[in-house]
């Protein structure tokens, strides 16, 4: 299997405005059995942690003094995208890839981990946001891990939304899951703490 997935170029402009996304925005947890487009899955990657500033590595969402603790994990079921394996691939935003860390379909895994909420399993892809604390910690103490780094996440999930409804497809934020279980499923590493994953697909 390939280890590297180079994304296509995300598109800077787009059919639907942001207050047109903003009023359409909505939580949803039906989804049809669809698989979803490469095109798309880099389009939501971007939104999520994508580069907009090369020369300064500013990203889509704001980062405190540009800490970036968070990454981006993708679980991709079998038929989930097309073309693609299924497996946990990780998001690296400077060279907009995915690189394979475990192949196979886990989405069953990630459901128990989840509570056994019914969207993670119907859903052909599941971002899963994880954050490594020592890199805000390490400039801002205490207020970065009680407040900055989950401020970052819910900028990441809002622009993950948004980016959905513009491409015709749906998501909704999952916050209760078992943190190690997640862990296991996506392997990352110890560092990393899970903190929010977003089952996506054609609402149904």
């Amino acid at each position: 299997m390939i280890q590297e997935i180079k994304l296509p170029e995300p598109r800077t402009k787009g059919i639907m405005s942001v207050e047109e996304a903003l009023a359409r925005r909505r939580s949803h947890r039906r989804f049809k059995k669809e698989a979803i487009t490469l095109e798309q899955l880099s389009q939501l990657l971007w939104a999520a942690q994508g580069i907009t500033d090369r020369r300064r590595g500013f990203r889509t969402a704001p980062s405190a003094g540009a800490t970036y603790p968070l990454e981006i994990y993708v679980v991709i079921k079998t038929n989930g995208v097309k073309g693609v394996e299924p497996g946990v691939y990780k998001y690296d935003p400077l060279n907009h890839s995915l690189y394979l860390v475990k192949s196979g379909d886990f989405s069953y895994d990630l459901y128990t981990a989840c509570l056994e909420q019914t969207w993670v399993l119907e859903a052909p892809i599941n971002i899963v946001i994880t954050a490594d604390y020592r890199r805000t910690t390490s400039v801002y103490g205490k207020r970065g891990a009680e407040r900055y780094v989950s401020m970052e996440a819910g900028h990441v999930g809002q622009n993950i939304y948004l980016q959905a409804e513009a491409l015709g497809l749906g998501t909704v934020a999952i916050g209760a899951f078992y943190d190690e279980k997640v862990h296991r499923v996506i392997g990352s590493p110890r560092e990393e703490i899970p903190l929010y994953i977003f089952p996506i697909g054609k609402p149904s």
